[in-house]
């Protein structure tokens, strides 16, 4: 069968989507029963089956099949943004009660004339030698200590992952990243016209050998990687997974876009400690402190640091001044320290709530993090049981969004524990544990 024959078959079933007659939730047949019916090749088959997944239009769940995923838009669609539902189990931002007065009296006189005028000033890639100074001061620990004079800012997280990326992989080239991870980082690289090749993982995190075959396989221009408390799945990288792993990019020069961002609920060093010139290291204040007054922190060698400040002022992702000054009185009077440590004790207390409301479930999970993967009983699918959990007023974040290749998601979800109330969240996984023991039959999506 030719190109636009197979693509002619895909758009049957993407005007059948559009149209109607396949809905949301339904299950399309195996691939030798859609040959067999359509009288065609199975190989053929899988083309048709492989364009509509990259077309977004269903989703694969393995061992489960593929299914109408409802979305018509093609090219890599973004995960949502909050949508005001009752309780939010998807995005994972932790506002303790009290931690605005702790910022306010951090911020306590930066509305004054001369304070602020510097700080409604032109900012740089680099902001200035004091900012420099006392983010180091803060993103150092007792085995990893960066110098003032490597770090490079931008306004938040997303944007130093996408200046790193920039800076290191060229457009058409390939970056290793974990088979399961931040959903962001995808929209990220098509936007860079960079392919994401994902990495086998094991308890102990991503492994060297599927590092090694992707890189033997065709070449790639680095990897990127969550390696303290990960995302979403929350394990730790154990040491002699670190050693193992830098070895096989020391061996082929590869570069490690190192995300920490959960790294304040841990005293888990960064594996720059262990290799200072292959790793470049991500983080912000999104996590320790709050998104809407955040800060982005790169920190790569010194050799790769002219490309990264490049590729930050091409990018327009340099920060704000108000940012800088906002970030350098928080990190330098102590508050973001003190925010971590009332946030690390926060998580476990939410972790252990969720270790004893879904206590008859599995679930994957580190005691310090954030969120935790549960996998879902076999007579659910991730896709269904989040619209049921919608239904009932809780976002959950369905286990294809952290999939780097389309068809290949375990049947699980994403709890992101931080954002509710202690009383919300205890609310939510009660009713998540009753609805686990329904059946998905049972569940009517149109109550």
């Amino acid at each position: 069968m030719s190109k636009s024959e197979y693509l002619k078959l895909a758009d049957i079933i993407a005007a059948e989507i559009a149209d109607g007659t396949l809905k949301p939730g339904d299950r399309l047949p195996p691939q030798r029963s859609f040959a067999y019916e359509r009288k065609i090749a199975v190989s053929t088959a899988s083309r048709v089956y492989a364009e509509l997944l990259r077309r977004a239009l269903v989703v694969g769940e393995v061992g489960r099949g593929t299914f109408i995923s409802g979305d018509a838009r093609r090219g890599v669609a973004a995960p949502g943004e909050p949508r005001g539902i009752r309780i939010d189990l998807e995005f994972n931002y932790p506002m303790l009660p009290d931690q605005t007065t702790l910022i306010a009296k951090s911020l306590g006189g930066l509305e004054k004339p001369g304070a602020l005028d510097a700080a409604l000033r032109q900012a740089t890639s680099v902001g200035t030698p004091a900012v420099r100074s006392v983010a180091a001061a803060y993103l150092s620990q007792d085995a990893w200590s960066p110098s003032p004079e490597q770090l490079v800012f931008t306004g938040n997280g997303r944007q130093s992952i996408a200046a790193a990326l920039a800076a290191v992989v060229p457009t058409g080239g390939r970056c290793g990243v974990e088979a399961l991870t931040y959903p962001f980082i995808k929209g990220i690289a098509a936007r860079l016209g960079i392919s994401l090749v994902p990495l086998a993982m094991d308890e102990a995190g991503v492994r060297p050998d599927s590092v090694e075959e992707a890189h033997r396989e065709a070449h790639l221009s680095a990897i990127y990687i969550q390696p303290t408390i990960h995302n979403p799945l929350g394990m730790t990288m154990t040491p002699a997974r670190k050693t193992d792993l830098l070895r096989v990019v020391e061996k082929f020069n590869l570069p490690i876009i190192e995300d920490i961002v959960y790294g304040f609920l841990d005293n888990e060093p960064p594996l720059a400690a262990l290799a200072p010139e292959s790793c470049i290291v991500i983080d912000s204040l999104s996590k320790s402190v709050a998104p809407g007054l955040t800060l982005g922190f790169i920190v790569p060698p010194q050799r790769l640091r002219e490309s990264v400040m490049a590729s930050v002022r091409s990018g327009g992702w340099t920060a704000s001044g108000f940012a800088f000054a906002a970030a350098q009185r928080m990190m330098g009077d102590g508050i973001v320290a003190e925010l971590s440590r009332l946030k690390r004790l926060d998580a476990r207390a939410r972790q252990k709530l969720a270790a004893n409301r879904l206590s008859a479930f599995e679930i994957q999970t580190n005691e310090k993090s954030y969120h935790l993967w549960l996998k879902l009983p076999a007579h659910w699918r991730s896709q269904t049981f989040v619209a049921a959990a919608a239904k009932r007023d809780i976002a959950l974040t369905p286990s294809t969004t952290f999939a780097v290749t389309p068809g290949h998601a375990p049947n699980a979800v994403r709890l992101a524990l931080a954002a509710p109330t202690m009383d919300q969240l205890d609310i939510g996984l009660r009713t998540l544990a009753a609805l686990l023991n329904a059946k998905e039959d049972d569940f009517d999506s149109t109550e």
